[in-house]
């Protein structure tokens, strides 16, 4: 195990929750530049061991801070989140920053326009104080021709996860109070499992996308990630409605707030440590296995179950070089080495395939999801483990084994994300402590489409009993 953070600890305002900071700013204890300079300031003193932020707007941030409290000071009510900081990954739009996306190939743009998601955080009240880092184009490590490798902020000789790892680990560091993400195989649940904070996938439609090149597309989902589940909740609030450019996006009908504030554990629940057919690391699964006797122990009762997800990994080969291939053809072959190793592999992957390949790889996931909703009869709520490993070293791009069986892919070893993503599930990266090693627990707590309040409401149940939170 790789040394703990040398970072300083947090205190004062940097050590508040978003809920409490807002409360605080009610109270008139607080105010909005207050909460930014406290984030400004604990960002310089943290960020050089960690590389979290590598983009930043701290006199923006400031100046719109004075804003909102003059607009008060003229009778206005607060907005929902009271200018508290936000991160935004650095592959997403806001108005007069430049976007990157990690790569050479995307950097340099400077949008008119945020994102629809950003729109409506910052119409709400947030304040982006920054862009965080994010992974190449894909793959679940935060590192990047541009600004380099994101480490852990609990171990920071170890990776963050990816690809919203800045998010993550700006989190951990208590640097702010929201971190935006996006996630296609696990990109907001496997940095939040490492860096011990909360990540949601929402069902598609839920949170309107930016702009995307399939517009029909369903596994690419933009969500929220926080320290807490009513942090969170707070947050998911802000980021959803309508967009009518977005095919897939749907008006909000209930709060989320409202659920995180009735910890619940009702409900037919299962628990699975592999999925039936995954490899996990031993020590995930000791961690798993203490976090669920420590749950039966608090009154939740469960039963051993999991869908049949047979054939699904091999689906997803196919349908994300599908999507790979659509997403960057327009570059390809022309622009061939300036693609990292593994998004090329992937492009070249959808290249090869043949009509057959993508109707029987079709087929698959559409038996696989009738399958899921059979289980979703059965069951109200899946647990199961958020990653297959531990956090490695940040040098390393992706382990190649786990428990002796050999990964094929940089994709192999986040399946126990991808799976849910690929069956439009919304999937729910929750902190269960830590093992006997000091390395974060997370339980990802999964439903059936459109289950995000109930998930919310048991992921608070889970904060209490095995973090202390309520």
């Amino acid at each position: 195990m790789s040394d703990a953070s040398g970072l300083p600890p947090s205190s004062g305002i940097a050590a508040l929750s978003a809920v409490e900071a807002i409360a605080e700013i009610h109270r008139g204890h607080l105010s909005p530049l207050e909460v930014i300079d406290a984030a400004i300031g604990r960002i310089e003193a943290t960020d050089a061991g960690i590389n979290a932020i590598p983009v930043r707007r701290f006199e923006a941030a400031r100046s719109e801070a004075r804003r909102l409290m003059d607009k008060k000071a003229g009778g206005a009510d607060w907005p929902l989140l009271c200018g508290l900081p936000l991160a935004v990954k650095d592959n997403t739009d806001v108005a007069g920053v430049p976007t990157s996306g990690g790569s050479a190939l995307t950097a340099g743009r400077v949008p008119d326009v945020s994102n629809p998601t950003i729109d409506y955080l910052q119409r709400n009240g947030a304040i982006v104080i920054g862009k965080s880092n994010l992974s190449e184009l894909g793959g679940a490590n935060t590192t990047n021709a541009l600004f380099g490798a994101t480490r852990n902020p609990l171990f920071p000789a170890l990776t963050s996860g990816g690809s919203s790892g800045g998010s993550a680990a700006a989190l951990a560091a208590h640097q702010i109070c929201l971190g935006h993400g996006n996630d296609v195989g696990g990109s907001l649940r496997t940095p939040a499992a490492f860096c011990g904070v909360a990540g949601l996938r929402p069902t598609p439609g839920l949170v309107s996308r930016k702009p995307l090149s399939d517009p029909f597309d369903t596994v690419f989902v933009e969500g929220p990630m926080a320290r807490t589940i009513p942090d969170l909740a707070l947050m998911l609030d802000a980021m959803t409605g309508f967009h009518a450019p977005d095919l897939l996006s749907r008006g909000q009908h209930t709060s989320f707030r409202n659920a995180a504030a009735r910890p619940s554990w009702t409900g037919r629940i299962a628990a699975s440590e592999d999925l039936g057919l995954l490899p996990v690391d031993r020590d995930i699964r000791s961690g798993f296995r203490g976090a669920i006797e420590r749950l039966q122990r608090a009154g939740c009762a469960m039963s051993e179950a999991s869908p049949d997800l047979t054939g699904l990994p091999q689906t997803i080969r196919a349908l994300r070089g599908l999507a790979y291939l659509t997403t960057w053809g327009r570059l390809w072959p022309q622009s061939r080495d300036r693609f990292t190793r593994e998004v090329a592999g992937d492009i070249a992957h959808g290249e090869s395939l043949s009509a057959r390949d993508i109707a029987s790889a079709t087929e698959q996931r559409a038996a696989t999801y009738r399958r899921m909703q059979g289980f979703f009869t059965e069951f109200d709520i899946l647990i199961c483990p958020t990653v297959q490993v531990a956090p490695f070293p940040v040098e390393t791009m992706w382990p190649t084994e786990i428990e002796g069986m050999r990964c094929e892919s940089y994709i192999d070893w986040i399946m126990i994300t991808y799976v849910w993503s690929i069956l439009g599930c919304p999937a729910l990266a929750v902190p269960a402590g830590r093992d006997q090693a000091g390395m974060p627990v997370s339980l990802q707590i999964v439903g059936p489409p459109h289950s995000e309040e109930r998930l919310i409401a048991f992921a608070a149940g889970v904060e209490q009993a095995l973090c202390g939170r309520s």
